[in-house]
């Protein structure tokens, strides 16, 4: 494996392809559509979107909300919004959503009412979600925030297949369950590709309004551990605060009622970092499914995105510059070329490497010296995964860990000249 550094006047190889991987079209007028979701309930995922929403808004961006749990929607009354009353139409009968607060906003408990469940089927589910995305006169929108249902199904599924998501957030709490079951729910969207913007961890520390003693009753520090184990950015902790309970119950968010106060700081750095990231991401890549040999689906390789300060393991361009190697550009400006056999050599899951004691269980002789490739294929948005010739395809490698692999064999050149 080689590593080289430069700055990139260098072209493509030829037969690269620059197009982007298919998928749902943009709505029009929305520029971005962001779910926000959990493994379990009980961890605060509508409060954090709807303070979200508002922090967003705060920053002078046009925001709407859609009250995506069709079968528990709660949106409303955190909102202050009056329930059972159904919203008014256009003329092409499209729904003119409720507007509190500066959002806008759409959910099945303004058409049923607070007494009223809404009894419905699979089918009729995704129906009224994809009813309240994409039949609403929303107007104009820099961000269109999704507050999921807990969980891992129907509604998941049909957002990731059918609506053009920027990305997930995930919330979770600092409790070994809530953040396994998170954990479960990230990888979920990985696997339909939608990229993980980042995790909120909330109720990290409640604070005593008469002594000031921190105490983190549910533990801390489990959702930035989780973060760095998967790769994913960490956007902030929450803290256990009875106003966020309060000012939620009487449809008045914490955001709207007093931006000054901690929580509302929270938000608002965590709006930012949103901001920011999807900024950046119109010039990182896009989800792929990439046949080696034909070069069939090859990603982007965005040499005009490449910035001194750019990220060391953010990739913007992957490139099959020969049969043997792949070359991955950095935002920094990095490049590094990886001879595709010790990339295979280099597989860290359960059948190359014993999990307990990271004993290497795959023998290198046994992989024979002209094995490749079959596919490569974007795994959230922080590492790729293999299809190998000889039948492997357990392993993925993480940005991460092929940034560091190309920083040591750079090393190793050094120290053999």
């Amino acid at each position: 494996m080689q590593s080289t550094e430069q700055s990139y006047s260098q072209q493509p190889a030829p037969g690269a392809s620059s197009h982007a991987a298919v998928g749902p079209e943009k709505l029009p007028g929305i520029r971005h559509i962001i779910a926000v979701g959990s493994g379990k309930g009980g961890v605060g995922k509508s409060t954090v979107s709807v303070n979200l929403a508002l922090a967003l808004q705060q920053l002078g961006l046009r925001v709407g909300i859609v009250d995506a749990d069709i079968l528990g929607p709660s949106i409303p009354g955190m909102l202050g919004i009056a329930t059972g009353e159904p919203p008014a139409m256009t003329p092409d009968n499209r729904m003119i959503p409720a507007q509190r607060h500066g959002l806008k906003v759409v959910s099945m408990g303004m058409l049923t009412g607070d007494d009223n469940p809404a009894v419905l089927r699979g089918p009729m589910v995704g129906k009224y979600l994809n009813m309240f995305v994409g039949g609403v006169q929303w107007g104009p929108l820099d961000y269109l925030i999704l507050d999921l249902p807990p969980g891992t199904g129907d509604t998941q599924l049909t957002l990731a297949q059918s609506m053009p998501l920027s990305g997930v957030v995930i919330v979770t709490t600092p409790q070994a369950v809530s953040l396994k079951i998170a954990r479960r729910g990230l990888r979920m969207f990985e696997k339909v590709q939608v990229p993980i913007l980042g995790i909120v961890e909330n109720m990290r520390t409640f604070t005593c309004s008469h002594c000031g003693e921190n105490t983190d009753i549910f533990r801390q520090g489990g959702g930035e551990q989780m973060s760095q184990e998967l790769g994913v950015p960490f956007l902030g902790a929450l803290p256990l605060d009875a106003d966020v309970v309060t000012c939620g119950d009487e449809g008045r968010p914490i955001v709207a009622d007093q931006p000054k106060s901690v929580s509302s700081l929270v938000y608002a750095a965590i709006a930012a970092a949103l901001v920011e990231k999807l900024q950046a991401a119109v010039a990182t890549l896009k989800p792929f499914v990439w046949k080696w040999d034909s070069n069939e689906g090859a990603p982007a390789w965005l040499e005009d995105a490449v910035r001194p300060a750019g990220a060391r393991n953010t990739p913007i361009g992957l490139l099959r510059r020969d049969p043997r190697t792949l070359s991955i550009l950095w935002e920094d400006g990095h490049r590094d070329d990886f001879d595709v056999r010790d990339l295979r050599l280099a597989c860290h899951c359960a059948l190359c490497v014993e999990e307990m004691s990271g004993r290497k269980l795959l023998v290198p002789k046994t992989v024979r010296a002209d094995v490749s490739p079959l596919q490569i294929v974007s795994v959230g948005n922080y590492a790729l995964g293999f299809h190998w010739s000889d039948g492997h395809n357990s392993g993925i490698h993480s940005f991460n860990d092929l940034r560091a692999s190309g920083e040591r064999a750079a090393a190793r050149n050094v120290e053999n000249v």
